[in-house]
């Protein structure tokens, strides 16, 4: 059932991608079926090999870390920790599910905004997530991708993510992409700048943009998903989700698990994509 999106509230009170996550367009839309109006039952179907559609690449903005800390009288901190085990939850039931690519939106560029203390409690629960999970990632034979200008992280991250990025790159099983002081923006104007280096302005088509991003090598983006009840991209995958299917959920992310993608995953197979045509 398709419903008005409720009133938001003001967009200083959101947490943002980042404060929801290891976690552009705005303006009024429809709101698709919210997780929990669907979840109990579609769960089963899914499980018991539904051939609804399954979407080969989903991306998720992790929202609502802070929130859910606040609700419980707990530090900020306590939140992304609490969002790192959505994490683990939600990618290991992607790839039970067949999800070929999931994107999840870790650090924006604009997160560097927040107070020195939450950065690096990140930057620390980054450390924390790779040290633990690569050995995981390795044996479920998960291609490890990062999106953004994470070279301007610490020393010791970025040699952590580099080490972690080569050790997956054989690998020929689902992807798990993490953008990484991330802007589409950025990603927009670097694609624009190689692009401008050696084509003429008259060879420059959307192929030629798309083969420039970063996500050039994972399948186009089907279903983005927004958690926490906020209704904006926050500049995540603007180009990429020209035609993806969005949906936005009340659901703050450290709530989020296996259920709730499959609610998105059966909302998604009863979409009708018509990319403009009838």
């Amino acid at each position: 059932m398709w419903r008005r999106a409720r009133r938001k509230r003001k967009s200083s009170e959101s947490d943002g991608p980042a404060a929801s996550a290891v976690g552009g367009v705005q303006g009024a839309c429809l709101c698709r079926p919210s997780v929990g109006d669907v979840a109990v039952s579609v769960a089963p179907v899914l499980a018991s090999g539904s051939t609804a559609p399954l979407p080969r690449h989903v991306a998720i903005i992790m929202d609502g870390n802070g929130r859910w800390a606040k609700k419980r009288l707990l530090p900020r901190a306590a939140g992304h920790k609490a969002g790192v085990e959505a994490v683990r939850r939600v990618t290991r039931h992607a790839r039970a599910i067949g999800i070929e690519a999931l994107t999840i939106y870790a650090f924006s560029s604009e997160n560097w905004r927040r107070p020195a203390e939450e950065v690096g409690d990140l930057m620390g629960l980054l450390r924390l997530f790779i040290r633990s999970d690569l050995a995981e990632l390795i044996r479920e034979n998960v291609r490890l991708k990062i999106l953004g200008d994470y070279r301007k992280f610490p020393n010791d991250v970025v040699a952590l993510i580099d080490d972690a990025v080569a050790r997956c790159k054989a690998n020929t099983g689902p992807v798990l992409a993490i953008a990484l002081n991330y802007g589409a923006q950025a990603e927009l104007v670097r694609a624009a700048r190689r692009l401008a280096e050696h084509k003429a302005p008259e060879e420059i088509d959307a192929a030629a943009i798309e083969a420039e991003l970063e996500t050039r090598d994972l399948p186009p983006l089907d279903l983005l998903i927004r958690t926490s009840g906020e209704h904006r991209l926050s500049n995540f995958l603007l180009w990429q989700a020209a035609y993806a299917e969005l949906l936005f959920v009340d659901t703050l992310w450290p709530d989020f698990g296996p259920a709730d993608l499959d609610a998105a995953v059966a909302a998604f197979g009863n979409r009708q994509r018509r990319f403009g045509g009838l």
